[in-house]
């Protein structure tokens, strides 16, 4: 382990690794699987502040998918200014108030994307992993009761 003190919660990688060009993978969980927030004022309020870090951080989101007690985001960084914890790291204290009372785990959990992870067809296996989210959970239709699914930033289905 490096030199600084681990004090519990789920390890993080080197810092260095979620800035500039960078490919994560971030689940967002609800504390206790809350339900009951998702709807489309709040995914609308949600894309709103995701794309206002987005575009503080240099980064964008092709693919991500809402879920009744989580949610997945697929974010890469394109420029050397990226840094996707603080992006993270805003984004989920603006959607902390936006779900109050209901709020967000302790920490998200992340998966970094290697450069193994990032040819054209593992790249797509994430996305895709991501985008059928809410038909591996049995989800048959999407709307005002289920799971709120977009592809990209800009929402192109709206």
């Amino acid at each position: 382990m490096n030199s600084r003190t681990y004090k519990g919660g789920l390890k993080r990688l080197e810092p260095s690794l979620y800035e500039g060009i960078s490919y994560v993978h971030w689940t967002m969980s609800l504390k206790n699987q809350a339900t009951g927030w998702l709807n489309d004022r709040h995914h609308a309020a949600l894309k709103a502040i995701c794309q206002h870090a987005l575009a503080r951080e240099f980064m964008c989101c092709p693919a991500y998918c809402l879920m009744p007690d989580h949610g997945h985001f697929l974010f890469l960084g394109y420029d050397g200014r990226t840094n996707q914890r603080s992006a993270v790291r805003w984004m989920r204290r603006e959607w902390n108030e936006l779900l109050s009372p209901l709020i967000l785990q302790h920490q998200p959990f992340d998966h970094l994307l290697r450069e193994k992870d990032r040819s054209r067809d593992a790249f797509a296996d994430v996305a895709g992993y991501i985008l059928r989210n809410a038909e591996r959970a049995g989800w048959s239709r999407i709307g005002e009761n289920g799971p709120m699914q977009v592809r990209c930033f800009p929402d192109t289905q709206s």
